[in-house]
């Protein structure tokens, strides 16, 4: 078994609470007891509620391999993707919605990548325009894979 089949399986939705909530610092076992117990407040961007009743408490060992092994998310948009880059790693990524040619472009370096590849869900590609090298960005567009044939 391959390692992302290992990874449970999340909505973009949830996995960009659940980013988002990790900027705060909590640890993994903060993070889960306060999904768990509703101690979840809202802030500008999210209502964390959703988060609490829905996968912290009707799916709990999902929630806490997510937070704690990682997770692959079920369905990306190339909106949710660079939302995603945003939220997670703290990047604005450009955005490109032509048609055809849609994609997300964003600097990042070799933990970054390593961590984006994990999470994306199937039917994405990420290509190298720049290598990351040492502690120094790279930069990539993710695209789609149907872009790639």
């Amino acid at each position: 078994m391959t390692e992302s089949t290992k990874r449970v399986r999340i909505s973009q939705w949830d996995a960009l609470m659940l980013e988002s909530l990790r900027s705060l610092g909590w640890s993994h076992e903060e993070l889960i007891h306060r999904a768990q117990q509703n101690e979840l407040s809202t802030d500008g961007q999210f209502d964390y509620t959703e988060l609490a009743t829905g996968l912290a408490s009707k799916e709990p060992e999902v929630f806490v391999n997510a937070v704690t092994d990682g997770y692959q998310i079920k369905y990306n948009t190339i909106r949710g993707i660079r939302s995603w880059i945003a939220v997670a790693l703290g990047r604005e990524p450009e955005l490109s919605l032509e048609e055809g040619s849609e994609a997300v472009t964003s600097e990042l370096t070799q933990a970054e990548y390593d961590r984006l590849e994990q999470v994306l869900s199937l039917g994405w590609i990420i290509q190298e325009a720049r290598p990351a090298t040492g502690d120094t960005a790279g930069l990539y567009r993710i695209v789609p894979a149907a872009q790639t044939n």
